[in-house]
């Protein structure tokens, strides 16, 4: 099983693959390049790519062109592609309009298709306490609830500090494995013409 974690900076991008893998393997600091884990877990082999954040607010039009190209190139770290791709959210932060809009055109620099692979995945869900994470996506109004409908209403919660809870990385896998189903096995491919000029251009920078 293959999957790309993205998000804003500080989401949790890099524990939540630790929560996964059961290992700290991931460094929970600025992420600058792409990186690749594997592992097994529940008898299943997983690939886990964790990619550069953006800032939450910012257009895409802000962010370094490089973190841009690892976005992109990142789906070549784990070929033919991904079949999950996990956008990083915590809990314990609002989600904003601009945060909304931010999200999109980082989404989309992987094309429309991206959204159909997609599941949000909340961190830091100790903060929830006693709130359901329906009530809770429920409070946060629109911006939130736009996002998690243009995922297909896939999403799941992890609480990184629960390394014990063997339940909610099994919990994911199954709703991974289910969306993998309902796209009748296929995976994200990126279009080979993009990966195609960014590895060029990548190339030619560093010449």
């Amino acid at each position: 099983m293959r999957m790309i974690m993205l998000g804003f900076r500080r989401s949790g991008k890099s524990s939540a693959g630790n929560t996964v893998l059961s290992m700290v393997t991931f460094i929970s600091k600025r992420t600058s390049t792409c990186v690749r884990r594997q592992g097994e877990v529940d008898g299943r082999h997983l690939t886990i790519v964790d990619t550069p954040g953006w800032w939450k607010s910012l257009p895409v039009a802000d962010t370094p062109e490089l973190d841009k190209e690892e976005i992109l190139l990142s789906v070549s770290l784990c070929p033919p592609g991904p079949h999950v791709l996990l956008l990083t959210l915590r809990v314990d932060m609002s989600f904003t309009a601009a945060e909304k809009k931010s999200v999109e055109e980082h989404m989309e620099l992987l094309d429309e298709r991206v959204w159909a692979h997609t599941i949000v995945l909340f961190t830091h869900g100790d903060c929830l306490g006693d709130v359901t994470v329906e009530e809770f996506i429920e409070s946060e109004g629109k911006a939130l609830q736009w996002l998690v409908e243009k995922c297909g209403n896939r999403y799941h919660v992890l609480n990184n500090e629960n390394w014990n809870d063997d339940s909610q990385v099994k919990d994911l896998l199954e709703k991974i494995e289910k969306m993998v189903a309902q796209n009748r096995g296929h995976y994200y491919e990126i279009d080979l013409k993009t990966l195609k000029e960014v590895k060029q251009k990548r190339k030619s920078s560093s010449c």
